[in-house]
């Protein structure tokens, strides 16, 4: 069989793995960007925006996880994904050490106990 006679059901099958492989980076996009947008309100203090996006992220990642499923990423992409991790990775550290005194405070709250002003 020659490269010319392939079949067409191939080239379509590479198609939709491209497809699928882009639709992979945007859900990865996607939660970097929702990742940026809660460490933003997070920095403000903006607890509810934190926790509005934070339930978006959960959503963006039971899809990515369900689209991810027999899609395979080039070595670029696989690079791309990484970098973009790492990113989110550093973004929730910051969120979690901004939500630290918050939690705290929450703890208290929840325990009956006041908060000491001073």
């Amino acid at each position: 069989m020659s490269h010319s006679s392939r079949n067409p059901e191939d080239s379509s099958a590479d198609n939709r793995g491209h497809v699928m492989a882009a639709t992979l980076m945007n859900y990865y996009e996607a939660i970097e960007q929702a990742s940026t947008d809660m460490l933003a309100a997070a920095r403000v203090g903006d607890w509810d925006q934190v926790v509005k996006i934070e339930g978006a992220c959960v959503l963006l990642i039971s899809q990515l996880k369900h689209a991810a499923r027999g899609a395979a990423l080039s070595p670029e992409e696989g690079q791309l994904k990484a970098r973009i991790m790492q990113r989110i990775l550093v973004n929730d550290a910051e969120i979690r050490h901004l939500a630290e005194p918050w939690l705290e405070d929450l703890d208290h709250m929840l325990a009956g106990r006041p908060k000491t002003l001073h």
